[in-house]
């Protein structure tokens, strides 16, 4: 059976399950997560869509800028604005990026590796034993075997919405 996890907002108005653990815990240090969480870095649990239920009312999806400059969708509560999680376009909708402080219990994803630690805040020490990157890292060296399996299986669709979105947008 696989692991369960369980989250929301804080008005409890947006609920959703992770029916499996998520593929990989980012911890991202970049100043546009800095800004976008009001904090030192941003945590984010990625999993594909389709693993991520919601429990209810789904939440609103807003279009953000992101540093890449292809932006990114952020869906919110709309009635305590809480973000809930990030659909950026790499992989659009297939992926979420799942803010970790949402779980009802975040301590069970702590992160897998630190990225773009270029920009950390100095104050903060990193002593946790994970990776530190300076920039962004290569999936194929830090991802455990499984996720990358997981991940294999989802690139032809990605591929797909990919390719459909080039059409939407008369680069075909």
């Amino acid at each position: 059976m696989s692991e369960t996890f369980e989250g929301g907002c804080d008005c409890r108005r947006i609920r959703y399950r992770l029916v499996e653990r998520p593929l990989f815990v980012n911890c991202c240090h970049c100043r546009w997560c800095q800004r976008e969480s009001g904090s030192a870095f941003a945590l984010n649990a990625m999993i594909e869509t389709d693993r991520l239920q919601l429990l209810g009312e789904a939440p609103e999806l807003v279009d953000t800028p992101s540093a890449s400059g292809a932006g990114q969708q952020i869906a919110r509560c709309p009635q305590c604005r809480v973000a809930l999680y990030s659909h950026y376009a790499g992989a659009g909708p297939l992926m979420a990026f799942l803010r970790v402080g949402t779980l009802d219990e975040p301590d069970r994803c702590p992160p897998d590796i630190h990225i773009f630690t270029t920009t950390k805040q100095p104050w903060l020490q990193l002593g946790d034993g994970k990776p530190v990157m300076a920039e962004y890292y290569r999936r194929e060296e830090h991802w455990p075997a499984a996720s990358l399996t997981r991940f294999e299986l989802l690139k032809p669709r990605i591929a797909a919405w990919r390719a459909n979105q080039d059409k939407d947008q008369g680069k075909a």
